[in-house]
């Protein structure tokens, strides 16, 4: 679906973004201490679920969503890709399964991949370019840092940089918001990964496919704007 969005011109990907987002499990928590030791201490714990830390909501346990979407202000805002692990994954292992989810025609016209300090690692740079884009991070400049990662600090510091790298905060942080509000999927809705997977996943389909009918059919200038009214919220 994401691939349609590029393929019709719906979306112009020379810029998209990667975020993650942690998602709240479905009834009580289970305590790391009884979780080490195996011990189920009451009913209502998703055994699947786990612990993971967000800068902005401390630790939560969950799951955590993994999303890359278009960021042109001037096209639709869509999800591209994405996947559903338990919170305490890290992003960067989720990074290349995402990616692989692109297609060709969508890889073919990316240039730049923007992303938080979490994703800066150089597999991941060396990973982007592989699959022919740049990755942009946040990069910090060190006594010793290696030449070629003082390339990706200018590049970051630059003012083509810096713009590239705002489209972050415009695009995909308040998409993923909007998802989570339209969709109620925080805290998700069931217990069991398999299960949230699904309804996650599912949660994103549907969006891409109303805001997909409300550009072709409707022909709306917002085509994002209506999206909890078709669904009835």
């Amino acid at each position: 679906m994401g691939n349609l969005f590029v393929v019709e011109d719906l979306v112009r990907p020379y810029v998209v973004a990667t975020d993650t987002t942690l998602l709240k499990s479905n009834g009580k928590v289970w305590h790391k201490s009884s979780m080490k030791e195996g011990i189920v201490p009451y009913s209502g714990i998703d055994t699947d679920a786990r612990w993971g830390y967000s800068n902005t909501k401390e630790w939560i346990f969950g799951y955590k969503l993994h999303v890359v979407s278009s960021t042109d202000p001037y096209s639709t805002i869509v999800p591209l890709s994405a996947d559903v692990t338990t919170a305490n994954v890290s992003d960067k292992p989720v990074y290349p399964d995402v990616i692989s989810r692109l297609s060709s025609e969508t890889l073919n016209k990316i240039h730049y991949m923007v992303a938080d300090p979490g994703f800066g690692g150089k597999k991941l740079y060396d990973l982007s370019m592989e699959k022919g884009f740049q990755l942009v991070c946040p990069v910090k400049r060190y006594r010793n840092t290696p030449v070629e990662r003082l390339k990706l600090v200018d590049f970051y510091e630059s003012a083509l940089g810096q713009v590239i790298y705002s489209r972050r905060n415009i695009s995909i942080e308040p998409l993923i918001q909007h998802i989570k509000s339209v969709f109620r999927i925080d805290p998700v809705p069931t217990r069991g990964l398999d299960k949230v997977r699904g309804i996650v996943l599912l949660s994103i389909l549907l969006y891409q496919i109303l805001v997909y009918y409300n550009c072709e059919v409707l022909k709306s200038d917002n085509p994002r704007r209506d999206i909890k009214y078709m669904i009835g919220c």
